[in-house]
């Protein structure tokens, strides 16, 4: 009887023991790491003609780096740096910051673009990579003309 209730015992710690580790590998299967995150900041309000400073900072908590191009689109035409497109190499350990300088003359909606592409002689001995879920990230704010 002795001997039953030692086997019972383990039986009980072996079922305890293999929930733990069930519980523990799901916890670290869970991928919670950010492909792209993007701040874009613009004035809350500009004057027509003034010019305007937008500023994209844009980094990832992938562990590989990657290739992007960035740039900015309107919901009406404006010329100059606006048009500017940016491309770099994005890695964990180094955010990028990007600045357009420009001027509207009435209210318009700004997006930030940020797409992954694949192009050469960006990342150092081109080791980057393109994930299969998203390419293109986007960021939409309002500029109000006073």
């Amino acid at each position: 009887m002795y001997s039953l209730q030692l086997l019972l015992r383990a039986s009980h710690a072996a079922l305890l023991l293999v929930l733990c580790l069930q519980l523990g590998i799901n916890k670290a299967q869970e991928d919670t790491r950010q492909l792209i995150t993007m701040d874009f900041q613009l004035p809350r309000t500009t004057k027509a003609n003034e010019e305007v400073t937008a500023t994209l900072r844009v980094a990832t908590e992938l562990r590989e780096c990657m290739v992007i191009k960035t740039y900015l689109l309107s919901s009406s035409p404006v010329d100059g740096p606006f048009n500017y497109k940016y491309t770099a190499c994005l890695c964990e350990e180094f955010p990028r910051t990007f600045f357009w300088d420009f001027q509207v003359n009435s209210t318009v909606r700004i997006g930030a673009v940020v797409d992954i592409i694949r192009e050469f002689n960006i990342c150092p001995n081109d080791m980057a990579v393109i994930p299969i879920k998203a390419n293109r990230f986007s960021v939409l704010r309002m500029l109000p003309v006073a």
